[in-house]
């Protein structure tokens, strides 16, 4: 499963769905409660903001995935994404990936079934956990029951493309329900599974009580025995490990994920969504009303605008690609994006020297040390 570099004229869409029944404690995303005026209000503004972007698209461009992101966005329903898709299809036909998340709680045989019906073909579904007692702590709305049940459910629809994620690394958690967990998840009829490990993120619940909640994290020990516990569970399982967090069946990896780690360029649709074009990143106004007062003018609501300088971007392309587990062809992605700086040629040899890299005709990749110490080699590199 060799994942090449993107070709300059492949291109994916992201869409921010931020509606939520009830926000974690552990997210950090743009999100608002579940309110039919905001939904009319963002179906409005994405047709809107679709044709602003339309116009910096050349038309040999080819669409490679389309990825609704949230939030929730199965809360949006398959009449609005059914528009969206219509929208973006009268100038893209070719047959992509489209993703959609859910959560467990909202899943219904009836449901997917209409999103399928209206574009859908492949579904990300945040488990997090199969132990009650973890889901609580999360404040997830759901119990293992529920996910198990909404796993049947997905594949009973007809979706044969399922993802779900899990969370390690949580307060309480042991060694033993993380077994369970994955034990459990492994058996299930999915193509993919990514695995998180948590972080406690500033303006959240768990950034409040972030003292008391540290006192109860796994040891690094821990840490690093669940993470390779779950490669060796999953890779047993037929879940073969293609990035440092993520696992698929033959032929069914994220194509939308992938372009991430591969430097595609993507568009993002919606409030406080992200783009990658031309070099550089762009974040939309994470407000939904001042998001759509700006459509309404006609101008492309952009808040924020991170032009890294260009060697900078080159290594931090560098160190995405190397999440990939089998890899980069150095030699094509010089040819991409231009020579390394010095500096990080000497930083790429000092890791092959500590056996955290491996240089083989060209061909550079993690070891599997380096894929536990994969953090560290990023700062290293950055």
């Amino acid at each position: 499963m060799v994942i090449a570099l993107s070709d300059p004229k492949e291109f994916s869409i992201y869409l921010h769905i931020p509606f939520c029944k009830k926000k974690c404690d552990y997210c950090h995303f743009y999100v608002i409660p579940d309110k039919e005026q905001h939904k009319h209000l963002l179906l409005d503004a994405l047709m809107l903001e679709w044709d602003l972007l339309l116009q910096k698209l050349p038309k040999n461009n080819q669409l490679k995935s389309i990825y609704f992101g949230g939030g929730t966005p199965s809360l949006f329903g398959p009449e609005r994404v059914k528009a969206v898709l219509d929208k973006i299809r009268k100038s893209f036909k070719e047959d992509v990936e489209v993703t959609l998340e859910v959560n467990p709680e909202d899943v219904t045989y009836e449901l997917i079934s209409e999103y399928m019906n209206v574009g859908i073909n492949r579904i990300s579904m945040g488990v997090q956990s199969l132990d009650d007692g973890e889901l609580q702590l999360l404040t997830r709305r759901h119990d293992a029951k529920k996910a198990l049940y909404a796993v049947e459910e997905i594949v009973r629809a007809g979706i044969s493309n399922l993802s779900i994620d899990l969370m390690y690394d949580l307060p309480h958690q042991t060694n033993t329900s993380w077994e369970k967990t994955i034990t459990t998840a492994s058996s299930l009829p999915i193509t993919h599974l990514s695995l998180y490990n948590l972080t406690i993120e500033p303006h959240t619940v768990f950034h409040k009580y972030k003292n008391q909640l540290t006192k109860h994290l796994p040891s690094e020990t821990s840490s690093f025995q669940m993470y390779t516990r779950a490669t060796n569970l999953l890779e047993k399982a037929g879940l073969r490990q293609y990035e440092v967090s993520a696992f698929a069946k033959d032929g069914c990896y994220s194509r939308h994920n992938t372009g991430y780690w591969t430097g595609r360029p993507f568009l993002g649709l919606g409030p406080s969504a992200y783009s990658f074009w031309k070099g550089n990143r762009y974040r939309n106004v994470a407000n939904i009303n001042r998001y759509a007062q700006q459509l309404q003018k006609g101008l492309i609501p952009v808040e924020t605008v991170d032009g890294l300088p260009d060697e900078d971007r080159k290594k931090e392309l560098l160190v995405v690609a190397l999440r990939l587990i089998d890899g980069i062809n150095l030699e094509y992605f010089e040819e991409l994006h231009g020579p390394l700086p010095s500096s990080t040629n000497k930083s790429l040899n000092d890791l092959i020297d500590n056996q955290l890299l491996v240089l083989d005709n060209g061909h550079l990749k993690l070891t599997k040390r380096g894929i536990l110490l994969y953090d560290s080699i990023a700062t290293e590199l950055i």
